[in-house]
C-alpha cells in the first residue's frame, strides 16, 4: 500500500495553528468535511477523540498518526497537516509534534496495519520530515510525501 492510495493533492494543509490536541482534531474534522461533505465532521472528530483516549497516536521525532475508523467510509482518506509551531501531543518521547498524518479507516476494514506502515515509513525519514517543516506550498509538500 502506497500514501497515494488515500491521499490526494487537496488533503494538504500547511500551518495550522491548534491551540491544544483537541482543536486539532476538531479542525481536522472539519477539513474533511469540507473536502468530502458525505462526512459528518462531529462523527470524525469523536471517533479520532475515542482513539487518543487509548493512548496518545503522537509516534515520537515531531510526528503523530491520528486514526479512526469511521461508519460508511469506502476507502481510507488521509489528510496531512503541517502546524504552525509544534504542539504536545503526548507522543512517546515527550517532544511536541509539529507533523500530522491524519487517516480515516473504513469500519468495515479487519486490518489496517498495511495503511499505517506506508505512512510511518515515509515519516522515519528524518531528511523528508526536515523538508516537510520547510515545503512552502501543498504542492511541494504532496511532491514530498509521495516521491518514492
Amino acid at each position: 500500500m502506497e500514501i497515494t492510495d488515500f491521499l490526494t493533492a487537496d488533503r494538504i494543509v500547511l500551518d495550522v495553528r491548534p491551540r491544544d490536541k483537541a482543536a486539532l482534531i476538531g479542525e481536522v474534522a472539519r477539513a474533511f468535511a469540507r473536502l468530502l461533505p458525505a462526512l459528518q465532521p462531529k462523527a470524525v472528530e469523536t471517533a479520532l477523540l475515542a482513539r487518543e483516549q487509548l493512548g496518545s497516536t503522537g509516534l515520537g521525532a515531531g510526528f503523530a498518526l491520528p486514526h479512526a475508523r469511521i461508519e460508511g467510509l469506502d476507502g481510507y482518506l488521509g489528510l496531512f497537516v503541517r502546524l504552525a509551531k509544534p504542539l504536545d501531543f503526548e507522543a512517546i518521547d515527550g517532544k511536541p509534534v509539529r507533523l500530522v498524518f491524519v487517516l480515516l479507516i473504513p469500519s468495515e476494514t479487519t486490518s489496517h496495519v498495511a495503511a499505517l506502515a506506508a505512512i510511518s515509513r515515509r515519516f522515519r525519514d528524518p531528511d523528508l520530515a526536515a523538508r516537510l517543516v520547510k515545503a512552502a506550498t501543498p504542492g511541494v509538500a504532496f511532491g514530498l510525501l509521495t516521491e518514492r
